[in-house]
């Protein structure tokens, strides 16, 4: 008898056990997701940055342009005429959004094939100004005006030519 009961009492005790146990009630419910493109955004030169025409004389110096299309020249840089102008770049994108853009970080120059001999441009500017966020307005269509300052070495340094280059101008949304 002493085997059976054992046996018995196990039963009842895993029957007492499990008759605590609650079933667990599932429940599902629908959700919804959703994700909107915007207008890439776009940027095309309208208007290279031409410095124009001038003598850089005895010593060179700098010529300027600024984004409202003025030039000045200082050292012993004389401005001689012809066009020059500002750089304007075209930027199309999403209405009301802001705008970051990156000039160039490394040196730009402008090369005279014939010679092999260089001018820089730096200290570029921009109307609007990048110190602060540039918004897309409402038409999501905006021109951004690029000037800068070509350091210009004397007659030895950069001789009579046409000097030409590129640069890299990057344009994304903030």
């Amino acid at each position: 008898m002493k085997k059976t009961v054992f046996p018995l009492l196990l039963f009842v005790l895993i029957t007492i056990c499990n008759s605590g146990r609650v079933n667990a009630q599932t429940n599902t419910a629908t959700a919804s997701a959703s994700a909107t493109i915007i207008t890439p955004i776009t940027a095309m030169e309208q208007s290279i940055l031409s410095f124009g025409k001038f003598s850089p004389q005895q010593t060179g110096g700098e010529v300027v342009i600024s984004p409202d299309g003025s030039r000045y020249s200082s050292g012993t840089v004389t401005l001689a005429g012809g066009m020059f102008n500002q750089a304007v770049f075209h930027i199309e994108g999403e209405p009301d959004y802001n705008v970051a853009v990156s000039l160039p970080t490394m040196p730009t120059m402008l090369l005279n094939v014939i010679t092999g001999k260089t001018m820089e441009i730096h200290k570029w500017t921009s109307l609007p100004s990048l110190e602060a966020d540039i918004m897309l307005p409402t038409s999501g269509k905006l021109n951004l005006n690029m000037g800068a300052t070509l350091k210009v070495g004397d007659y030895t340094q950069n001789p009579v030519g046409l000097y030409s280059g590129t640069y890299i101008i990057t344009f994304s949304y903030n």
